[in-house]
This record gives C-alpha cells, sequence and structure tokens, in this order.
C-alpha cells in the first residue's frame, strides 16, 4: 500500500537560503531525500561515486542527452551537469520523496518533463536583504555580487511558473511554510490512490473508478 512520493523543485537566488531549507526539511522529514547528480567533471578529493554524484565522461553524457535521459541538465563551462532521470523515478516508486535544489532554467525543463513535481520558489523580502547576505557571506568579490543581483531580478519575473512561493524573511518560518506545502501536497488524492482504495475495501467499499 505504498503510493509513489513527490519531486520536489526548489529554487531561489544565491543567498536566498535555499541550502538552509533543505537541510531543516532533511531533519524533519526523514523520506526526503537529495538526488543525485551527473556531471563530466572529474571528482574532488572525497566525492564518492553515486553519492557526491555520479561521475561519466563528456561522450556518454552526449549519448544520454540523446536518449533523454536527464530531467534537466546544463553546461556549465567545460562541464556537463544533470539531473538523471531514471534515478528519481527509481527513488519515487520506493515511496521516497526528492528534492532537486536547481536554477530557474533547470526547474522549467523539469516542468516540461515531469509536470507533477512541485514547484517552490524562495525568495528574499528585498533585493537590498539579499544584498546583504551575498555581502556578509564574504566569499565573493563586489563584481560577482553584483551580477548575482542583476540575476535575481531578471529570475523573478519567472517565479509565476512555480506553484508556490516562500518569503525567508525569518528562517524557521521559511522552513515550515515550505514544510507545511509538503504536508498539504502528500495529502492530495491523487498521491493516495492506492491507500484509499484500500480504506475503501475496509468500509466494504466498491472500488472508484474516479481515483
Amino acid at each position: 500500500m505504498s503510493d509513489r512520493g513527490i519531486l520536489i523543485v526548489l529554487s531561489g537566488p544565491s543567498g536566498a537560503g535555499k541550502g538552509t531549507i533543505c537541510a531543516a526539511l532533511r531533519q524533519q522529514m526523514p523520506n526526503l531525500v537529495y538526488s543525485v547528480s551527473m556531471t563530466t567533471r572529474a571528482p574532488r578529493v572525497g566525492e564518492e561515486e553515486g553519492v557526491s554524484y555520479f561521475f561519466r565522461d563528456k561522450e556518454e553524457f552526449q549519448r544520454l542527452i540523446k536518449e533523454d535521459a536527464f530531467l534537466e541538465y546544463a553546461q556549465v563551462y567545460d562541464n556537463f551537469y544533470g539531473t538523471p532521470k531514471q534515478h528519481v523515478m527509481d527513488l519515487l516508486s520506493e515511496g521516497k520523496s526528492v528534492i532537486l535544489e536547481i536554477d530557474i532554467q533547470g526547474a522549467m525543463q523539469v516542468k516540461e518533463r515531469f509536470s507533477e513535481a512541485v514547484f517552490i520558489y524562495i525568495v528574499p523580502p528585498s533585493l537590498d536583504i539579499l544584498s546583504n547576505r551575498l555581502r556578509d557571506r564574504g566569499t565573493d568579490a563586489a563584481d560577482v555580487i553584483d551580477k548575482r543581483l542583476s540575476k535575481a531580478s531578471s529570475e523573478l519575473a519567472l517565479a509565476h511558473r512555480y506553484d508556490y512561493i516562500v518569503v525567508n524573511d525569518v528562517l524557521p518560518d521559511a522552513v515550515e511554510k515550505v514544510a507545511s506545502i509538503l504536508r498539504a501536497e502528500a495529502c492530495k488524492i491523487k498521491r493516495n490512490k492506492e491507500k484509499i482504495q484500500y480504506i475503501y475495501k475496509q468500509y466494504g467499499g466498491k472500488r472508484s473508478n474516479a481515483l
């Protein structure tokens, strides 16, 4: 009596708090797993095949592109990165929910290939606050921060293509909002067909063709 898991796509500008929210969600929801991406770059020290990434050469990656084997993919400088479709489908079939933390371009690719996913856009309360967060991190030069802020402004125009938008003003509140979205999605009729049929049988009801 196991229904499929849910594919969750989480996007937002750099500095919005996506990674922190994902980490907090996984602590609350042990059935929530990260998807493992595939890449053509060389493994770094400490990285493991199938845990950090699936490492493949460019020839195999390009063959998989032709076979439509990715939910989304992109070329970043000289290397390819992508989300293997079969890996995600296998996890969903096992009843696990899978979270993809990807940019808006990747999210739109997923939307074309798997519209059943739940799309959530994380946004800071203002551009000024986002700017302060990026500067406080101390990891980027001023010109890089300016580029990130410009990109955030342009990407926000596409946020309407997501199912939900969550403003990350107070982190615990943002985490709870995303968790509430996932709990509500998990209760939808279309995601619980086997469970509902089982309940019908317990009450002596007939199978519902509407499900």
